[in-house]
């Protein structure tokens, strides 16, 4: 990678935004941050669908001009050749795994009923629709609380960005109207994760 400054396009209330920052963090890369409203319509501006035409954030523009969209992508490239994306093919894997995981059935849960509420003010209309994500979204924390009681990070004993990729709405479940009191090894990870020495808050 270059040495000049990344360009991150992002909202700083945003868990999948937040997922870059403390990678960036933890691997000391300096980054340049572009404020984006989703709210506003910033995403679905011609210049921006130029950069990604599926107008979503985060968007990581690279020096000359490429561009890298999903937050997920972004860890894997971010932290290409690190310890926090290392190990052998099956290592590797078992992160892929964790961050398919996060995406399929922890975020459609936790994070859009956070966003529901928080964005949206839960409004009636999509009030039935919370409700229902609540199985789902308990489900998923109950999947990561049998992985923890076994192991410190979600991979086993190290950090990597499965965790962080985890960490990101986790940390801020009862944002969504989840409740952490009966799975208190997500809770003693959050924990970890907070006390480690490159840490930076949402």
């Amino acid at each position: 990678m270059s040495d000049a400054p990344l360009r991150i396009y992002g909202d700083s209330r945003s868990g999948n935004c937040y997922k870059i920052k403390l990678l960036c963090a933890e691997l000391d890369i300096d980054f340049d941050w572009v404020e984006v409203d989703i709210l506003k319509g910033d995403t679905r501006t011609d210049a921006f669908l130029e950069k990604n035409p599926n107008g979503r954030i985060p968007l990581l523009e690279l020096p000359g001009g490429r561009h890298l969209a999903e937050s997920n992508a972004i860890l894997c490239y971010l932290a290409d050749g690190s310890a926090l994306y290392g190990g052998d093919a099956f290592a590797k894997s078992q992160i892929l795994q964790w961050l398919f995981f996060e995406q399929y059935s922890h975020e459609p849960y936790i994070a859009t009923s956070r966003f529901i509420i928080q964005y949206l003010g839960s409004p009636p209309d999509r009030l039935v629709e919370l409700e229902q994500k609540k199985d789902g979204g308990y489900q998923a924390l109950g999947v990561m609380d049998r992985q923890l009681e076994q192991h410190d990070y979600m991979t086993g004993d190290t950090f990597t960005i499965a965790d962080i990729a985890l960490f990101a709405y986790t940390h801020v479940a009862d944002e969504g109207d989840f409740s952490l009191d009966n799975y208190p090894h997500v809770s003693a990870w959050i924990d970890r994760i907070r006390s480690r020495p490159n840490f930076v808050k949402m």
